[in-house]
């Protein structure tokens, strides 16, 4: 976000910091004051995307996404938070079909192994979900990841076999 200039630095930090204390009206107030380019920008639209996250409007959370990888498909935020949209939005299939594609491209980020292995669970493939999540475990590290996939209602067909892991 150091791009953009000042005030419209300002309003993204302030949304952002908004966003991260859970208060999406203050955090679009402050969205409103940015100017036209600036609300074009790829950091800004993950803004936008977190804003319409929160509002569980994922209509608007899987457009957003779609811009943000039509302008920076080198960016992983897009292409996670497509997937993820998708997902909410009940299209857990195309959800993992979409993210499929982001593996190789960013084959550092563990949340896309992770991701994976959630949308396998949910439709029912527990041996490529078991796949995924030891891929996300080498990325990420086995305590964290462990920790997140215990609390993920999305994995818990295998809450009782990651307790062991």
């Amino acid at each position: 976000m150091e791009e953009l200039p000042f005030p419209d630095l300002h309003h993204a930090r302030a949304a952002e910091g908004w966003l991260d204390l859970g208060v999406a009206d203050e955090a679009q107030i402050e969205l409103e004051k940015l100017t036209p380019s600036a609300g074009s920008m790829p950091e800004v639209l993950d803004l936008y995307w977190r804003l319409r996250s929160a509002r569980l409007d994922w209509e608007g959370s899987l457009s957003i996404a779609e811009k943000v990888i039509a302008i920076a498909p080198e960016r992983a935020n897009g292409w996670i938070h497509r997937s993820y949209a998708l997902h909410e939005l009940r299209r857990t299939r195309e959800a993992q079909e979409n993210l499929l594609q982001a593996v190789d491209l960013f084959p550092d980020q563990s949340i896309i192994p992770y991701n994976l292995a959630c949308y396998a669970c949910q439709l029912g493939d527990l041996d490529d979900a078991r796949k995924w999540l030891r891929r996300a475990l080498k990325l990420k590290g086995i305590a964290h990841l462990r920790e997140m996939a215990l609390d993920d209602p999305d994995l818990a067909p295998l809450r009782s076999e990651l307790a062991q892991w």
